[in-house]
């Protein structure tokens, strides 16, 4: 692998380099011989050695062509190994046949959000994801109604997974050093969500959406367009509220006053 490789801004590049943190993030993936991990954003494969040592099998996405090459390089005679050079925002995982999936990655900062709404897509398929975020990020992750991290990433991760939170990493650990804190957060798909339809779920996205677009008027304001006073009174919700208040199964309650 190219020690010369610059770190690209536009892909929000920060190379691990820690090899205790490193070491550490295996142990909590804990990869079996008989697992398929997709690795999004190898960079230049400090987690990809070790997990491909002890994967069944590992998918790398990368989007960066000079890296997918010393990549491909460096693991040309691994069978075991497959890479595709492609943005992950784009990439569906359920092309790739294989499942149940495994999904890992030093997440590009400037991209998590939308990254992890995308792969929430394709969780039907996937066992548990564990991810390498700002910690920004994973703070609004695993919010509690009430605090001033809840939101709407809050509220649609901790309805799809069980969120949990594994450690934090220093900027000192990636070259080059970040300006902020990471954390590393372990996403397990929850089987019983997928017992709304695809559009109720297209409605509670919206629906969460809609009640946190202005975080400081009441859901009576922010969902005048989706639900009358009367039906957020109907789900035993004060109309009078903010979103932030709310549990994940108060939102529920607001979606079972739409029309089936």
């Amino acid at each position: 692998m190219s020690k010369t490789h610059v770190a690209r801004r536009r892909f929000g590049q920060n190379f691990l380099c820690d090899p205790n943190i490193i070491q550490a993030i295996i142990n909590v993936i804990s990869p079996a011989s008989d697992e398929t991990i997709v690795e999004i954003g190898p960079g230049q494969g400090a987690l990809t050695r070790p997990l491909l040592a002890a994967a069944g099998r590992l998918i790398a996405l990368e989007i960066d062509r000079d890296l997918a090459r010393d990549l491909t390089r460096e693991f040309a005679d691994a069978d075991k190994f497959e890479l595709h050079e492609t943005d992950a925002l784009k990439f569906n995982l359920v092309e790739l046949g294989a499942q149940p999936l495994r999904v890992v990655g030093n997440l590009p900062y400037n991209i998590s959000t939308p990254l992890l709404f995308h792969l929430l897509v394709a969780r039907r398929i996937i066992s548990d994801m564990t991810f390498m975020l700002q910690q920004e990020v994973v703070d609004r992750m695993v919010a509690v109604p009430g605090s001033k991290e809840y939101g709407r990433l809050s509220v649609m991760m901790q309805y799809h997974c069980h969120v949990e939170r594994l450690m934090t990493v220093p900027p000192s650990a990636f070259r080059p050093k970040p300006k902020v804190m990471s954390s590393i957060v372990r996403l397990q798909p929850k089987p019983e969500t997928g017992k709304l339809s695809v559009q109720k779920e297209t409605q509670l996205a919206y629906i969460v959406k809609a009640a946190f677009s202005a975080r400081r008027k009441t859901i009576r304001n922010n969902l005048r367009d989706v639900l009358s006073v009367e039906q957020i009174a109907q789900a035993g919700i004060d109309p009078g509220i903010r979103a932030e208040q709310l549990a994940v199964g108060e939102f529920i309650a607001l979606l079972d006053q739409l029309p089936n």
